[in-house]
């Protein structure tokens, strides 16, 4: 069982909140949003709110109400409870279907344009964000592509541009990224010591990591690709809806748009057209 499955097995074996930890975990949210500006409000409350419990038994604390009060007067336990709601559940060439989908019948689209604008939103550490960047090497259109990565967690995307990942996890990387399509042996990618694999500094180049929060910022660009991949799991119905209204105002006319395994774009607020470019692999064109 690889890392990230062991932390949804976690999320999922929490306690559930009892009725008076749900008033207390409404009351937290409502103060990390008045006193920060932080807005998890909308996010799924079974998920979040196992995460706030787990940070309250780190913390050795009795009740979420004095997790609240750690937070407003203790900046490192902000910054630890932030760190349980990022969503790091990635890994380089997650779903190779998906990639193999996207180099095949995507790519030769994007042959077309000029120059490649690619929105990777909610990158985590990275993982995803560089099987990309290897991808587009390999097909011969890095040279005209721009990846924007961005999450909400500033420690995520600090370890996402050190390009460097667990040496122990290369042998399930170089997997996927064959099942992906890879052309190439996949150590050449990348050099070794004995605890890390660090990718080619080449990579990074035409890659702009920076801190957006899908809740509460705004467009900045116009893209010809998005990929959000089990992110939006996390959010309610309404908060969907919005992020939905985010991508469309970012996505250029015949972009396309890639969700996660566990995603549809069932319930889209209205108005919003694509086509199903490939709906086993959640891949849509903006029509």
């Amino acid at each position: 069982m690889n890392e990230a499955t062991n932390e949804m097995v976690t999320d999922i074996e929490l306690q559930e909140p009892n009725e008076l930890q749900e008033i207390e975990i409404k009351l937290l949210l409502e103060g990390l949003y008045q006193m920060y500006g932080y807005d998890f409000r909308s996010y799924v409350r079974g998920s979040i709110g196992r995460r706030i419990l787990n940070r309250m038994k780190a913390e050795r604390l009795p009740t979420i109400t004095a997790l609240l009060e750690k937070v407003f007067h203790e900046p490192g336990v902000l910054e630890r409870l932030l760190n349980d709601f990022s969503i790091r559940m990635t890994e380089m060439y997650r779903d190779p279907s998906f990639f193999a989908a996207f180099r095949n019948e995507v790519v030769p689209l994007l042959r077309e344009l000029p120059e490649i604008r690619i929105w990777h939103a909610g990158c985590a550490t990275g993982e995803e964000v560089y099987s990309m960047a290897i991808l587009l090497q390999e097909e011969g259109l890095m040279e005209r592509a721009k990846i924007y990565a961005t999450d909400m967690n500033e420690k995520a995307l600090k370890a996402a541009k050190k390009g460097a990942f667990p040496l122990k996890k290369m042998q399930q990387y170089t997997k996927n990224y064959l099942k992906a399509g890879g052309k190439k042996a996949f150590s050449e990618y990348y050099n070794t010591d004995h605890q890390f694999a660090y990718f080619s500094p080449s990579l990074n180049e035409k890659l702009t990591f920076a801190q957006h929060n899908l809740v509460s910022d705004s467009s900045f660009n116009e893209f010809h690709v998005i990929l959000c991949r089990n992110v939006m799991i996390y959010f309610d119905n309404a908060l969907q809806q919005q992020v939905h209204s985010l991508f469309y105002d970012s996505l250029a006319d015949g972009g396309f748009i890639g969700l996660g395994s566990k995603e549809s774009m069932l319930g889209l607020p209205k108005g919003m057209k694509y086509a199903e470019f490939n709906p086993s692999e959640k891949i849509y064109r903006k029509k």
